[in-house]
């Protein structure tokens, strides 16, 4: 099939969010401070993991895998997106357009994945906080975390490949600002319904099983939270979950709109929109959430801002 795709001698056109702005000039620059404050704030959050040791915590050890993943999430798209529109050029390579589909997957797959580790993580701290030493030692949070990249992994390695054989005869422009894979079949000149049922089926799976851990934990959380006597053990298992639940909300929500709902319900606009939100507001938004609201590492943060200045 990879003999009869026209897309082989050429490019494809990202026609991207610019194209529909009055003022594509304001909004690259909107677009490059989001990505400067996502690398900025994620990069700020792993170094401060792991500088202090009082944050060598399980908890700590996802944010800082899920800060890993929002890091590479953005810089997979956002610096071709910048760069395309600074050349005033649309175009990326069939070779580009697979990499950057492979890797925002994985990358999609691996969050997708860790939500709910990070979710197991906070029910067995707050419902079994005497065992919570051995249940969650570091070989275990290892082998949670390798098993996230692992499912990412096989998620890119199954989806790029096939989306990338089909042949795209319609037309070369997508109507995205990245390679995303129902952006892509839009093009393709083959009836590609099976395979969007089959994509829709694999999407639930991976969907469906994160969401079971995060709600079985979360019910027995509220649980545990509600027969607590003192009102300070509630505030502060409460205020530890309610940063994970934002992140999850965020996650989540974009994620069903793109890979479950019906077409009926997409249009181009939407999706670019839906798009815009999980991959690169998301990215900026995790680690002030997990920073703004958690005492240890504004703590964190200070310590080094006060280090920082008596070095100077």
């Amino acid at each position: 099939m990879w003999q009869t795709n026209q897309t082989l001698d050429g490019n494809f056109f990202l026609l991207g969010i610019f194209s529909q702005s009055s003022h594509p000039g304001l909004l690259c620059s909107l677009i490059f401070s989001l990505f400067l404050m996502a690398v900025t704030g994620n990069i700020i959050l792993i170094l401060l993991i792991h500088t202090e040791h009082h944050l060598h915590t399980p908890m700590y050890f996802f944010i800082n895998q899920l800060s890993l993943m929002d890091l590479m999430y953005i810089s997979v798209i956002v610096p071709k997106m910048l760069v395309n529109q600074l050349a005033k050029v649309k175009t990326i390579s069939v070779l580009g357009c697979g990499t950057q589909m492979f890797f925002y997957l994985l990358l999609g797959g691996a969050e997708c994945c860790l939500l709910g580790a990070m979710a197991y993580d906070r029910y067995v701290a707050i419902c079994h906080p005497l065992r919570y030493s051995v249940l969650m030692n570091y070989r275990v949070c290892l082998l949670l975390a390798s098993g996230c990249w692992c499912v990412g992994s096989v998620d890119g390695v199954m989806l790029t490949p096939t989306t990338m054989s089909f042949p795209f005869c319609r037309s070369r422009k997508i109507h995205h600002f990245f390679c995303e894979v129902p952006a892509l079949l839009k093009l393709s000149c083959l009836n590609t319904s099976l395979y969007e049922i089959l994509m829709y089926f694999c999407c639930v799976i991976m969907l469906l099983i994160p969401v079971i851990i995060i709600s079985g934990s979360y019910y027995f959380i509220i649980l545990t939270i509600h027969r607590m006597k003192s009102t300070e053990g509630q505030k502060k298992a409460f205020a530890t979950c309610s940063s994970h639940i934002m992140v999850v909300i965020l996650f989540y929500g974009t994620a069903i709109y793109t890979y479950m709902l019906p077409s009926s319900y997409h249009t181009p606009e939407k999706d670019i929109m839906v798009s815009f939100f999980y991959t690169i507001l998301t990215p900026v938004l995790n680690p002030v959430i997990y920073s703004l609201r958690n005492k240890d590492v504004t703590g964190a943060l200070k310590k080094m801002l006060r280090a920082g200045k008596v070095s100077y």
